[in-house]
Parts: C-alpha cells; structure tokens; sequence
C-alpha cells in the first residue's frame, strides 16, 4: 500500500505544503498560501532593515495548505506517515513560558519586537560586530569558527540581543527564543514540554554557534558579555540538537482535528529551506546546490574525513549532519539576489504606480487589466532586451550587496554600487548588470569554497529564479564557467523536507536512500559559452575592483 509524507516549506513572503508519494517521490498534491499581514507591510521598516513576521502568518498558512492538499487528494488520512517543516533562517521568535508564541500573548500583538526576526532584519549589525570583537578577544575559545569566523547580523544571538537591547518588556517577558523550523515543529507536536523539545542541528550549528566540540552553546561566560540576560536565556534553551530524520513527536489530537489527520502521523526535527532544497535535488559530495529564491543559500557535503580540523574561512558554518546525517553540511549564500532584481522593479515601477495608476483617464478595471499585464511581462521583456546586447558592448559594473553581504566574509554593513554609467545606459543595460552582479557574486562564493580545500564538480539550480530565468541561469554558467543542471520540481524544499519526513516515520533506512527515490530529477542543462566565458572573466575583474573600493571607502568612513 503506498504512504505519503508532507512537506511544508516557509519561504519569505509564502508557505507551501507538498503532499508525497514516498514510492516514488511523486507530488499528490500541492498548495500556497501568502502571508496577508507581511504583504500588507506590517512590522517592517526597510529603512531602518527592519523585518518582521507575525506568527499567525505562518499558523494559518499550515493550516490551509495542508487541509487543502488533503482535500485535493482525497488521500486517507491513516496514510500521511509524517510531516517536517523548513522555514528560512536565522529567523529567531520569543516564546513566553507556556510555550505560546509571544506575538500572541495579549499586549505584544502589535508589537514588532515580539513577532520573528526574518533572516532578512539587519538590525542587529552593532550586536553581530560585538559578538565577532568578543570572539577574537575574551580569552577564551573562537565560538565563530564553525560560522566562518565572521558572526552575522542576519543570525540568532545578534537579533537576540538586539531585541533584549532595544525592549525591556520583551527582555522580561519572553522565557525562551526558538528558529522558526523549531517553533512550528514544536507548535505541531502533542507533548509541550519545552526543556526536552528536540531543537534542530541545522539551525543550530548553522546560526547559534552550537558544536559539539565545546559541549553546545557558547558558555553564560561568553554570553553575558553580549547581554546580561543571555545567560538566563541560556539556561531556557538546549544542550543536544538532532537532525531532521529523527522524530520530534507525534501530531497533537488538536491539529490533526484541525488538519484532518490522525495522531499516528509523525512530525519530524525541523530544518532550513535550503538545507532541505538541497536534499530534494538529491544533492551529493562535491555537487554546490544553489538555493536561488530572493536570497540565495549555497549547499554542499562533504565527508568528516575530508573536512577534518579545517575551518572554512568567510562561510555560514560547518555542521555534522545539518544536510545529510552522516556528512557534514556547508553553506554559504548571498543576501540578495531575486531581491536585486525586484528592487530594480519597484525602481522602474514607481513613475507606473504614481502617475499611471493614480490617472482619471483610465477605468479602474483598466488599471488591473495593465497592473497585471505589467507583473507578468517585466522581468521577461527586460531579461529579452538585456540578452539582445552584444557582448561588446559597453555594460555598467554592478554589486550585488544591495542588502549587504552574507558570503564570503559576512559584512551588512556594506551597499551596493553601480559604476561606468553613460548616456546610453538603458534600462536593459542596467538590468544586465544586476544579473552579472549576482553571478559574479556566485563565482566568489564556489571560489572560496575551493581556495579552502572544498572540491566541486557540479551546480545544481534550485528555486524560482533557476526555473524561470534561463537568461540568468546562462549567464551564471558563463560567468562559473561551469555546467548547471537544473532541478525539475517547482518545490524542491518542500520536496527535501518530505524526504526527511519518509526516513523519520521509517519508510525508508537513510536520508540518502530517500532522496535516490524521491529526489527531483533535471529539467535542463546549461553549458558555459566559451566566447562569453573570456568576456566574463573580464568583468569580473571590474567587479572585484568595485567591491574592493566600495569595502575601503567604507572603512575609511569609520574611521
């Protein structure tokens, strides 16, 4: 009789859930649903890198997708073996001591402090910089080595203390903090008891400076020196971690009423979406797995015998079993990159949103009409006219650290920059060089990856961006000089984390196992043009030295 396991990934601005076929990885059925509070703005401040999340975003998000899948389905409850949950990190929420979400706790509903700190919130870049200051300089053990050295902004502690920082009523009344792939495992489970909830590797090693190697978390020692209460906190979080095949508990006899399940299913440790991607695109040692949605998240595995006592300098950690049980997960990642692309949207959209949209001249259904035809031709038509320009001629030189930079060598600190504009200069010539940017950015990344002793032999695409934009993918092996195969799944997150739900329900004996026969297959194949190649490598140069002088005017302005 065939079982099926569901896959729900939290990605930025929505929720999916994949309903699975564990014989043969086939979906059944799928679903989304978007966060209406985040798309109404709610709880951020771009100016100030602020974003926010309000945890009923995401509650009702499960409950829909998920009672929609099944209802599509028509599949029989008794057969959804498990469940597991990936979400975006580091993505940080305060839970007040019963375990409720603190953003539901009456008098902290509104308030933006106790929603979840999107990975994407850059508030806490003071925090992150005192956290890198500490490591060099308490006396004690580098807590950032296993995070490349460099501690970010965009990760659990420095939001933490940020928030203890910027908000007596949260500091007092939040008990504990959990990543988003753990709040919504925890929410899901039948027993509630927070000291011995099973807290994910991924999330941990990856964002929370956890290793084995010290024992867990940073010591209060260390803590303290950041804020005086993450030593408390401390005492309120976890000692062990556990990768995603292993089983946090059973489903709640509350929501499997809610969701049409049965208390048999069981929901397993949470991980992160790319960490998750990656599993779903069959990722294998000496494969990168480039997560490419509006940030991008950069995945390999390789084996403790090959990594051994080596640090990998300027990346976003070194995890034993944060992918693949067994091997150890690397990731690294950009800030920005769909978001480039729509921040060069809004951009070219304003004079359309203000003086077209706002025109008596136009019926209201006409302005929809047009909204619509817009939305959906932009990003093509612009992608056409910018493949359309001879490599010869001239194209501005962009960065891609429009939202700072993550890897390598994590600085938020840092903008973007676009240089040898002209008078030709158009709108597609701009546009190319965003994408450039982004590519070049990706180039840095697998370089680092292999200066530090990390061998690859093949690019695996996953996302939106990948499957929509063959212009960008072309250009990324262009500028990688290297193939790049594309994954066939719409939803290769949700699709890992469906994977890991077959090995914890023990549908299958291994991760690797399960994603042999879940796993997406290849939807195409783009191979380095070499013309282009010669022509990127120049650019590139351009583009480090952009980067190089952009990093020393900021240096120079600090001082």
């Amino acid at each position: 009789m065939d079982a099926f396991v569901i896959g729900l990934d939290y990605g930025t601005d929505s929720v999916r859930a994949v309903l699975i076929n564990t014989c043969n990885g086939k979906e059944i059925a799928a679903e989304v649903h978007w966060y209406q509070r985040w798309k109404e703005g709610k709880y951020c401040d771009a100016a100030k890198n602020q974003f926010r999340q309000h945890p009923l975003d995401h509650i009702e998000g499960l409950e829909h997708t998920i009672k929609t899948v099944m209802a599509k389905s028509g599949v029989a409850p008794e057969l959804v073996k498990g469940i597991c949950i990936d979400t975006t990190g580091s993505s940080p929420v305060p839970l007040a001591k019963d375990g409720t979400p603190l953003a539901l706790v009456d008098g902290f509903t509104e308030n933006p402090n106790a929603m979840m700190v999107l990975w994407k919130d850059h508030t806490a870049i003071k925090e992150a910089e005192q956290i890198n200051e500490l490591g060099a300089t308490w006396g004690g053990e580098d807590f950032t080595k296993y995070v490349g050295g460099i501690y970010s902004s965009e990760w659990f502690w420095a939001k933490i203390a940020h928030i203890l920082k910027e908000d007596e009523q949260v500091k007092n009344k939040a008990h504990t903090w959990m990543e988003h792939c753990d709040l919504m495992t925890y929410l899901l489970i039948e027993d509630k008891h927070l000291a011995t909830f099973k807290r994910s590797r991924c999330a941990a090693g990856h964002k929370a400076m956890w290793h084995e190697s010290w024992g867990g978390l940073p010591p209060k020692e260390f803590l303290e020196k950041l804020h005086s209460s993450l030593g408390t906190l401390r005492d309120h979080l976890y000692k062990e971690t556990y990768t995603s095949d292993q089983v946090a508990g059973q489903l709640s006899k509350e929501w499997a009423k809610k969701l049409g399940l049965t208390t048999a299913t069981v929901v397993a440790v949470g991980t992160f979406d790319a960490h998750a991607g990656a599993v779903g695109a069959k990722i294998d040692e000496k494969a990168l797995v480039r997560v490419m949605g509006t940030s991008t998240c950069d995945i390999m595995v390789a084996t403790p015998a090959e990594i051994g006592g080596n640090t990998i300098k300027g990346i976003c950690g070194q995890v034993d079993g944060s992918v693949i049980p067994g091997l150890v997960g690397l990731e690294a990642g950009q800030s920005a990159f769909g978001d480039l692309l729509a921040w060069f949207k809004d951009v070219l959209s304003w004079p359309v949103d203000h003086l077209v949209m706002t025109s008596d001249i136009l019926s209201e259904e006409q302005k929809k009409d047009l909204k619509n035809e817009i939305e959906l031709d932009f990003i093509g038509k612009l992608s056409d006219a910018a493949a359309a320009i001879p490599l010869s001629e001239s194209i501005p030189t962009a960065l891609d650290w429009v939202n700072g930079r993550r890897t390598p060598d994590a600085d938020q600190n840092l903008k973007s920059a676009i240089s040898n504009l002209s008078l030709g200069s158009k709108a597609p010539h701009i546009f190319k060089a965003l994408v450039n940017a982004m590519c070049f950015g990706s180039k840095k990344i697998a370089d680092r990856f292999q200066e530090e002793g990390v061998k690859i032999e093949s690019v695996i695409g996953i996302g939106g961006v990948a499957r929509k934009s063959p212009f960008i993918i072309q250009t990324l092996a262009n500028v990688m000089n290297m193939p790049i195969k594309v994954a066939a799944s719409d939803q290769a997150p949700a699709l890992g984390a469906a994977i890991y739900a077959a090995v914890a329900a023990g549908l299958y004996p291994n991760v690797i196992a399960a994603s042999k026969c879940m796993g997406s297959d290849f939807e195409a194949e783009y191979q380095p043009q070499k013309e282009a190649v010669e022509t990127y490598g120049r650019l590139m140069d351009d583009y480090t030295q952009l980067g190089n002088f952009m990093e020393g005017s900021l240096k120079k302005s600090k001082q």
